[in-house]
């Protein structure tokens, strides 16, 4: 009997191999017999039977719209073999162009973005020493100087500015004044605002995580940097109205500026370091009000408990009598 259904599993297993189904839209030949069918890829079986116009859609999904993408087999990895009609000379020169005209334009683009930034800092350079050196001396000197000095050099002021901003000189001098007064006590009295320092808050809680440097802000740090020139100009204006030069007076404007600043930053720096040291973290004001409402309805509960139990002791001893 053994004999006689292995040949006929062995037919209907053949016939369920020779039976296609898409593995896309999950139909068979009974569903549609004038769909044609294409087998693009290694897999065996059923699934390596899908329809031609169902794998054309999962390709458009694949691709979004760029036909030079390459589409794989979800389950074999193969890459499918996308065959294009000859398109002729003109449409395969117009693709050509446009395939270059594709890869030519982010290096196109991103030297236009770099081109408009170097032009911007050398108009930048050139008003900062118009405004340092004032407008007669400053265009002056550019006019008598060599252009590709100007060209080199009116750019890298706004580079230096920058990242002079991002010099931290002012975490160096609180470093310096901190360990200064460790060693020489009397400073204290010096500099009022370092006594506290290292005394903690109550019992001793010194809060570890007070840092010294902040964390640096791009958009601060170019905005501070740019203004710099025009802010030494103010200042020197302000405390040094008397100077012969205009750049005599920016330099000695921009030096003091940069010390008031710092002086403050300094102070700020250490006025905060003392208020983290010396934070506490407090009570929760609900934790006791809580704590007390719950031993209340705890309390309250036992002694309806306990009164629930006389009550049934009594009634017990009333059914005995």
């Amino acid at each position: 009997m053994n004999e006689s259904t292995n040949p006929d599993t062995a037919a209907q297993t053949a016939a369920d191999d020779s039976r296609r189904y898409c593995w896309v839209c999950y139909a068979s030949d009974e569903d549609d017999v004038t769909a044609p069918w294409v087998k693009p890829c290694l897999c065996r079986g059923t699934t390596k039977w899908v329809h031609q116009s169902c794998l054309q859609r999962w390709v458009d999904e694949k691709q979004k719209g760029n036909s030079t993408v390459k589409v794989n087999c979800p389950q074999c990895g193969f890459q499918y073999i996308i065959h294009f009609p000859n398109m002729g000379q003109l449409m395969l020169f117009l693709d050509r162009m446009d395939a270059f005209i594709y890869r030519v334009c982010p290096f196109v683009a991103a030297g236009v973005v770099v081109g408009s930034c170097y032009w911007v800092a050398v108009t930048y350079g050139a008003i900062t020493v118009m405004q340092v050196l004032g407008y007669q001396e400053g265009m002056a000197l550019m006019e008598s100087a060599d252009p590709l000095v100007l060209l080199v050099g009116l750019p890298t002021i706004p580079v230096f500015l920058i990242l002079g901003k991002m010099v931290r000189w002012e975490d160096k001098v609180l470093r310096l004044l901190r360990a200064s007064v460790r060693k020489l006590p009397f400073l204290r009295y010096v500099l009022p605002g370092f006594r506290s320092n290292g005394d903690g808050g109550p019992q001793g809680a010194t809060s570890t995580t007070a840092v010294i440097s902040d964390p640096i802000n791009a958009t601060r740090v170019l905005c501070g940097g740019l203004s710099l020139p025009t802010l030494a100009t103010l200042a020197g204006r302000a405390f040094f109205p008397t100077c012969s030069t205009t750049l005599n007076q920016t330099l000695l404007g921009g030096l003091a500026f940069l010390t008031i600043k710092g002086l403050f930053k300094v102070y700020y720096k250490q006025q905060y370091h003392v208020i983290q040291s010396k934070r506490i973290i407090k009570d929760n004001p609900l934790h006791d009000a809580a704590s007390s409402s719950n031993t209340s309805a705890t309390s309250t509960s036992s002694t309806g408990t306990s009164s629930s139990t006389d009550r049934s002791g009594h009634n017990e001893g009333t059914r005995d009598q």
